[in-house]
């Protein structure tokens, strides 16, 4: 087997022209489909620059946002703190004041059943004492010791 050189018998000028023609054609068809294909893929890889950017500033606004809700809340929980506090001495002190006024009262009323049953033991005891000296003093007292006894009590009525 042997090669053949000859350009007629083995088709080659007819393989060139249809090769020719079919990159000629396919350069202008496939060019135009790579083309558009390059332009889509850099339009998408625009697109998706543009929403991560995007996507880069609503994150930082929603951090910037949370920052402030954080320190917002951070706020509220300590006022709420303070308040509670307030409240409670607030509520402690009402109670001490509460608790004097009780006692206050509670010892003005032991003092004033105190001295009520002081008025009342002096009472029933003097009741006692000149009951029991009018039972006595008959007993005592003769007409001569009678005598003096009133003859002393209007002198003492006469220096007073």
């Amino acid at each position: 087997m042997s090669l053949n050189f000859n350009p007629l018998e083995t088709n080659l000028v007819n393989l060139v022209i249809v090769i020719s023609l079919l990159i000629w054609f396919l350069r202008g068809f496939l060019g135009g489909i790579l083309e558009r294909r390059r332009a889509a893929i850099l339009q998408e890889l625009q697109d998706a620059e543009s929403r991560l950017k995007t996507a880069s500033e609503n994150l930082s606004k929603a951090q910037s946002e949370l920052a402030a809700a954080q320190q917002k809340a951070e706020k509220i929980r300590a006022d709420g703190k303070a308040r509670a506090e307030g409240i409670r001495a607030e509520g402690e002190k009402r109670t001490i004041s509460v608790m004097a006024a009780i006692k206050a009262g509670a010892d003005a009323d032991a003092e004033a059943d105190a001295a009520r049953i002081k008025d009342s033991l002096r009472r029933e005891a003097a009741l006692a004492a000149i009951d029991k000296a009018l039972a006595e003093l008959p007993g005592r007292l003769d007409a001569s010791a009678q005598a003096k006894l009133i003859d002393s009590t209007i002198k003492n009525l006469e220096n007073a």
